[in-house]
């Protein structure tokens, strides 16, 4: 048995999300803290893990570090938090058989990060994959209403894919109300890949940064390399790109 208990598991098959407070006590989230501001002062590096930048919504022409991808495997902590721990057991549980890592990311948004259109992940290629995917989003700040908390949609995951490689337009939308999930250092969100979630632009003069860890079923495959060297292929992060070439982020 994980740490969840049977409202957690309930709510997500019935919502297609669970929220679980303080999954990470303060000694734990003091540590996973360290780690993100570790991974977050790596330096720019081609062929490696994967960094990328945006435009600051507050100070224009400014880059902003936004998004960084596939660091576990240049980091031995967060190895070790993702696989064989509490973590992976509790995906397991959801998903009623072994899980295996798909991808992570941390989503800086620093002051004057832009907000992630509403949109189900699997839109995003995920279904060359896998059927299903499980992601874990850890509150590593707090996260609120001002700087661009987590918004979900319940029981919507049922209908499945709305459409590929794009947002939710207003047409799916229309029927889709939205939540708004504040969170704080050391809570847990898991929902589905077919739960539709985005969220606001971060405002205020505090970083937002929270860390998504996606599972998907060890009987389906560990697709995590092919799906690494698929999107160095087609979206490359910023130090890998072609100048002169334009880099459209779909979804």
């Amino acid at each position: 048995m994980s740490d969840l208990t049977k409202e957690h598991i309930q709510a997500f098959k019935h919502d297609g999300f669970a929220i679980v407070r303080g999954f990470y006590n303060d000694q734990e989230m003091a540590q996973i803290s360290r780690w993100v501001d570790e991974v977050q002062a790596y330096p720019d590096a081609p062929g490696k893990y994967q960094r990328y930048y945006e435009d600051s919504l507050a100070e224009p022409g400014r880059r902003l570090l936004n998004r960084m991808e596939n660091f576990s495997p240049y980091h031995e902590g967060f190895a070790q938090l993702f696989c064989k721990s509490k973590l992976e057991k509790a995906i397991s549980e959801l998903f009623g058989e072994p899980a295996v890592l798909f991808k992570e990311k941390i989503n800086f948004k620093f002051p004057g990060g832009d907000g992630f259109k509403p949109h189900q992940d699997h839109q995003a290629g995920w279904w060359e994959y896998n059927s299903l995917c499980i992601t874990a989003l850890i509150c590593i700040d707090e996260a609120n209403k001002e700087n661009g908390c987590l918004e979900i949609v319940p029981g919507k995951h049922k209908i499945g894919m709305f459409k590929e490689w794009a947002p939710l337009g207003e047409d799916e939308m229309k029927e889709m109300a939205f939540i708004s999930c504040p969170t704080q250092p050391g809570d847990m969100i898991l929902f589905d890949s077919f739960t539709p979630h985005g969220s606001q632009p971060n405002l205020t003069d505090k970083q937002r940064r929270l860390l998504f860890v996606t599972y998907n079923r060890l009987s389906e495959g560990d697709a995590r390399e092919r799906y690494y060297e698929d999107k160095r292929k087609n979206y490359p992060q910023d130090c890998e790109r072609e100048e002169g070439k334009e880099y459209v982020f779909r979804v």
